[in-house]
């Protein structure tokens, strides 16, 4: 693992950014050295992202070198958890409206692009875009695939979509470009819930096909 890059972000904020592609190990780095950050003093708050964590800190009584140096050393230094998170299942009807395109784009029969996007066991590598959404890591390569040059004004809670080298579920209707596979009736992100994201980072999860329908 190489020696993260760390950099401020104004006055009050530092990012410790770690070189692509985005890995499961790294991100485990990171999940465990924000474990770390949120004990340092003076720290306001701690956002883990991909291959990235930012810290805000309070300029009048933190050190940014201190900070950077107990980081830098951090990260040398952290333990992750291999066991992290606990194990998620979707249920997914998948009729979305993009699933036909995804199988023309992967050279695969509609059916074949279920089974291998519902095979395999994803990772939660961080939330964002929305509340509850979580990127999720390892997408069978076969299934990458670059997202829509036009973005839909309007994608409905629930859909399950692929982006780039990623699979992520939207917890609300907003605008988005990614390639639409299906959708779920899980509620993802439910404001009266402790926690209210259904899925945090270091979670596993598996998609469970109900239906087929291109």
């Amino acid at each position: 693992m190489t020696t993260p890059r760390i950099y401020p972000l104004g006055d009050t904020a530092l990012v410790c950014e770690s070189a692509p592609p985005a890995t499961l190990d790294c991100q485990r780095r990171i999940w465990a050295l924000a474990d770390i950050a949120r004990l340092m003093p003076h720290v306001v708050e701690v956002v883990p992202g991909m291959n990235n964590l930012t810290i805000v800190f309070d300029p009048l009584q933190a050190d940014y070198e201190s900070l950077a140096s107990e980081l830098e050393a951090g990260w040398e230094s952290v333990g992750v958890n291999d066991d992290a998170g606990a194990d998620i299942e979707i249920p997914v009807y998948y009729d979305g409206p993009d699933l036909a395109d995804v199988a023309k784009h992967a050279g695969l029969s509609v059916d074949e692009v279920v089974k291998r996007h519902s095979d395999a066991e994803y990772v939660v590598f961080f939330l964002g875009f929305q509340p509850g959404f979580a990127y999720l890591g390892g997408l069978d390569a076969s299934l990458h695939m670059p997202r829509r040059t036009e973005p839909r004004l309007e994608v409905p809670a629930g859909s399950v979509g692929i982006g780039g080298a990623q699979t992520g579920i939207y917890p609300a209707v907003s605008p988005g470009g990614w390639q639409l596979l299906g959708r779920t009736e899980l509620k993802l992100f439910d404001p009266s819930r402790n926690p209210p994201t259904l899925m945090q980072p270091g979670d596993r999860v598996r998609f469970k096909p109900v239906e087929v329908r291109a």
